[in-house]
């Protein structure tokens, strides 16, 4: 068994005090692995990986990186812990260019931050040969990937990915897919929420449904896929 990276325990979290939209979501992440999240809309999919974040308050349950509790931890806490996130929206900085959105996501790096970015574009060469553009003029695929390359440059061990393919292209779709698949092979885990739940179970390790706040079921991403309770109830749907 590979080690657990993340580890949430009854996670129960929301918006408005009082009144949580997760009721106890159980979770692992182990290292190597990509693990996606799907549901209906308003399942808590997003508000798991904000709660994991910081960026939400947990109200009951614990989690864990690697085997240490870090609930309700700040946010730049989290990310020295090794964890990275590209929300849905607003993930780049459109003003600037794409050195400068990088520059921003190495903030917390001192010596080596003009090596890490450096090194950073030169593994996604087409953001190296445009990076005195703004990120205004990507494309969306474009801006995706950059917001993803931006995650990486605090070299975490996990990454959460908040709809990675909204409102893309079918082209851009399998740019950003390969992406993420070629930054899992570098030895990234990858916790994936994603409303294109078959493309994303299919390339899954494993797969968690959530509805209505709780876990609905879970299991490798291939039986997800082919049963029938989540092909007739939530695949169907998405």
């Amino acid at each position: 068994m590979s080690k657990a990276i993340l580890e949430c325990n009854g996670i129960a979290a929301g918006y408005v005090k009082g009144l949580n939209i997760l009721q106890g979501v159980d979770l692992v992440v182990s290292e190597g692995e990509i693990v996606s999240i799907i549901g209906p809309n308003g399942a808590g999919k997003s508000t798991l990986l904000k709660a994991i974040m910081g960026l939400i308050n947990v109200s009951a349950g614990r989690f864990y990186i690697n085997g240490s509790d870090k609930t309700n931890l700040s946010t730049h806490k989290i990310v020295n812990q090794g964890i990275g996130y590209v929300p849905q929206v607003e993930n780049v900085f459109p003003s600037l260019t794409i050195e400068e959105n990088l520059e921003i996501g190495a903030w917390s790096l001192n010596k080596s931050r003009k090596s890490t970015i450096k090194k950073t574009l030169e593994d996604f060469p087409m953001l190296d040969e445009r990076k005195k553009e703004k990120a205004g003029n990507l494309s969306g695929g474009q801006r995706q990937i950059l917001a993803l390359a931006r995650s990486l440059v605090t070299s975490p061990k996990l990454l959460l990915l908040d709809e990675p393919s909204a409102g893309l292209s079918p082209v851009a779709i399998n740019e950003v897919f390969t992406t993420i698949k070629e930054i899992n092979d570098k030895g990234v885990s990858i916790l994936l929420v994603e409303q294109n739940a078959k493309r994303a179970l299919s390339f899954s390790n494993r797969g968690y449904v959530l509805d209505q706040g709780r876990n609905a079921y879970q299991g490798e991403g291939s039986e997800l896929l082919n049963d029938p309770r989540v092909v007739d109830l939530y695949l169907g749907k998405l």
